[in-house]
């Protein structure tokens, strides 16, 4: 579970209710107003909804779900099994793969390897996976990430929609001045809540999907090097070490970091 979407949602509502303590207020106060919660929230989704197809829609509780949960990706795991197939491929041919690259679980690296075992031109299966890749992000754009960007814009434009409306409510009920402060009060509720919402979750679960699904990009580009790598007949460890560039050096191989230390050392002697 990614616990940094829950923490960073409980920390920010934390840091208002402070803030509004601090100013001489209550916390409770953001909740006087039900309906501009109901409005700038549930305005800001159907208003995004609107604007999406019927497919996306349906996949709404599913981005939810993805921005609080843990990433599947193990690099590691797939340098080494990278480097593997690299030294069978050395030994024994490519078409040795073909037997292994129905064990992956990685649909884009299967389809890799099938592609390197039918023995497609390299700039081909390049071009073939950028595709891939390319309409990956494309996917994730027009998905998750375009939802809630929506959401994080049409908010603000609810709540200054709710603050109108109390407002009007408030002006028909001049003859009542004893009133005034509180109703004013609770209409501008409405643009709190929309301002609130926006900064504090549409956007930054919009930023989350978009980190994930750059990670997923850098990782795929990874997984395309290794396959370019393996019809090259690339020494394994050298296939590691290319590899091993895409992580940070924490990240990276035991081997690959330990060859990385070596080269600094006897650059710096």
């Amino acid at each position: 579970m990614d616990l940094t979407t829950i923490l960073g949602l409980i920390i920010g509502l934390a840091l208002v209710a402070v803030v509004m303590i601090i100013d001489g207020g209550s916390p409770v106060e953001l909740f006087a107003a039900p309906q501009a919660i109901l409005l700038t929230m549930g305005g800001a989704i159907v208003a995004t909804v609107i604007s999406m197809p019927m497919k996306n829609v349906m996949a709404i509780p599913k981005w939810f779900l993805i921005t609080v949960m843990g990433h599947k990706i193990d690099p590691r795991q797939a340098i080494e099994l990278l480097a593997k197939m690299a030294d069978k491929a050395r030994r024994e041919g490519l078409l040795a793969l073909e037997g292994e690259s129905k064990a992956i679980a990685d649909p884009f690296l299967k389809k890799g390897v099938m592609l390197v075992v039918d023995g497609v031109d390299p700039a081909q299966v390049r071009s073939i996976l950028e595709i891939d890749i390319h309409h990956m992000q494309e996917r994730h754009e027009q998905g998750g990430i375009g939802f809630f960007t929506a959401a994080g814009g049409y908010g603000p434009t609810m709540g200054i929609i709710g603050t109108v409306m109390g407002l009007v409510t408030v002006l028909q009920e001049l003859d009542k001045p004893g009133e005034l402060g509180q109703k004013i009060a609770v209409a501008f509720l409405a643009t709190l809540w929309g301002i609130l919402s926006a900064n504090l979750i549409w956007l930054p679960l919009a930023g989350k999907l978009r980190s994930k699904s750059d990670e997923e990009v850098a990782y795929r580009h990874m997984l395309m090097e290794g396959i370019l790598s393996l019809q090259a007949g690339e020494n394994p460890r050298i296939v590691r070490e290319k590899l091993s560039a895409f992580l940070s050096p924490k990240e990276r191989p035991v081997e690959a970091a330990a060859a990385g230390g070596a080269q600094k050392a006897k650059a710096q002697a």
